[in-house]
């Protein structure tokens, strides 16, 4: 590499032998990096690698804080479970769905009441309906060995 175009803030651009590029950057108290390699000649940079390094991480830092996590809460329910604990629950997955979290909401089987699958079925379609204003249906009811699981997601409020 006998030729490279310099470029960066307080300096003048153009292309220059490497050796006089480097000692321009020296001079400027700054590092040479290399920007483009592979363009004719390869394109290099004047600045303060350090800071550049700190900005970047910097940067990424705010861009992860900016990053919504995402929390999954879950609600139980056995086949049979009667009108009381029904409401109970319901109004726990409403509080969780208007807080912005998802919602896990399942049947789980014990033993033989595996028979009442429709049962199950019926109750998280129930819960789905009573909770339509404030969550949408992800995944529909499915049944996986002994439990069967509904997703809901929060509706995107206005």
């Amino acid at each position: 590499m006998n030729e490279v175009r310099l470029v960066g803030d307080n300096v003048e651009m153009g292309v220059y032998p490497t050796r006089k590029a480097l000692s321009i950057a020296e001079e400027l108290g700054l590092d040479l990096v290399e920007i483009s390699p592979n363009a004719k000649p390869p394109v290099v940079k004047a600045m303060d690698y350090k800071k550049f390094l700190y900005e970047q991480k910097k940067r990424e830092k705010a861009m992860k804080a900016k990053a919504s996590k995402v929390v999954v809460k879950e609600i139980r329910f056995g086949p049979n479970t009667d009108d009381h604990d029904y409401e109970f629950k319901k109004n726990h997955a409403q509080k969780f769905l208007e807080e912005g979290a998802k919602l896990k909401a399942y049947v789980f089987f014990k033993g033989r009441s595996i028979v009442f699958k429709d049962k199950g079925e019926i109750l998280l379609l129930r819960l789905a309906t009573d909770l339509e204003e404030v969550g949408k249906v992800e995944q529909m009811p499915k049944l996986e060995g002994k439990r069967m699981t509904m997703f809901m997601a929060p509706r995107k409020s206005k």
